[in-house]
């Protein structure tokens, strides 16, 4: 199975999503070739200790919408590592549904560059993401 398939396999729900979405209650909606949306329903168990979302939630829910986005750019055999990851963040959260989509900008054979943005209920930008990935074959890739 390359990486666009198992991706569409999560989000379809065909194959059980990584157990790090389950712990946080993120959840990949929608994945196409170079691009993957996830939401999440934030709650009081996010909160930090100020009571607004925790600023890691959104570095993993961005995290997640780009390593899926360049996960589907793989090839039957393949994998990634993230190597670099950048976060802006724009304005707290408390509770509400937020989105985000990660989208590959450029993709050579051995790296992946993606930027994902969240999104409030109501279209406003929370966060902007950036991440380089490295990509993997062979075995390096064996058991990732």
């Amino acid at each position: 199975m390359n990486g666009l398939e198992l991706i569409q396999a999560i989000a379809s729900g065909r194959t059980p999503p990584p157990p790090i979405g389950e712990l946080i209650g993120m959840r990949l909606v929608e994945a196409r070739p170079g691009e993957a949306r996830f939401e999440i329903e934030v709650d009081r168990r996010h909160a930090n200790p100020m009571g607004t979302l925790h600023g890691g939630i959104l570095c993993d829910l961005g995290d997640a919408a780009m390593g899926c986005a360049v996960a589907t750019t793989l090839e039957e055999g393949q994998s990634y590592t993230t190597i670099e990851l950048r976060i802006n963040f724009f304005k707290p959260i408390w509770t509400q549904r937020l989105s985000a989509i990660g989208r590959v900008v450029r993709r050579t054979r051995r790296l992946g560059y993606a930027e994902a943005e969240i999104h409030d209920e109501g279209g406003s930008l929370v966060a902007k993401l950036s991440s380089s990935c490295l990509v993997l074959s062979g075995g390096d890739a064996e058991g990732r």
